[in-house]
């Protein structure tokens, strides 16, 4: 996707409207393909930007609901590598 969409759930604290908006902005840039859009279309990107920070406001206030912030681990960090350490060093 877009490498500067950033993650927004986080153990240790819920991220900011800022944030969500940014995210939000940044990924309706993306797949529009418009950075800034024409007057025309400004009406429809900033109403696509908000919807898309509503939707996301939601769903992360619901992951909260069902497992508190402070117990949320991120997926990938419980990923273990099935190659341990010791066998990608060579002698």
């Amino acid at each position: 996707m877009c490498r500067s969409i950033k993650q927004l759930r986080h153990h240790d604290a819920q991220p900011t409207e800022q944030e969500i908006y940014d995210a939000a902005r940044q990924f309706v840039r993306k797949v529009s393909g418009y950075r800034v859009p024409s007057k025309k279309n400004q009406e429809i990107f900033e109403q696509t930007i908000q919807e898309i920070a509503n939707t996301t406001r939601k769903m992360l206030d619901d992951f909260a609901k069902q497992s508190p912030v402070s117990s949320l681990q991120s997926p990938v960090s419980n990923l273990q590598s099935p190659i341990s350490h010791k066998e990608h060093t060579h002698a």
